[in-house]
């Protein structure tokens, strides 16, 4: 094969690559956004929607005494106190 041969199918391969990487990058980015969009109405639906359950309860509620003295302890240990 002549250089100048060798140069066109270098030439062609390169631009062949770098195409098929610009359109999977355009499309990951499309599609990101419309991943992006339809989380974001399907937590708009579930905010407008009122909880149908009011038995929500807090962390201190369900923690005991021992276990949050051990997690206290724990913490301490861990920051070298």
């Amino acid at each position: 094969m002549e250089q100048a041969d060798l140069l066109a199918q270098a030439l062609n391969l390169t631009m062949f690559g770098m195409g098929f990487v610009f359109l999977f990058l355009t499309l990951l980015v499309f599609v990101t956004k419309l991943m992006s969009a339809i989380i974001q109405k399907l937590q708009a639906k579930s905010i407008d929607e009122p909880e149908q359950n009011n038995n929500t309860t807090t962390l201190e509620q369900e923690i005991d005494e021992e276990t949050k003295f051990v997690i206290e302890q724990a913490i301490k240990m861990h920051r070298g106190a």
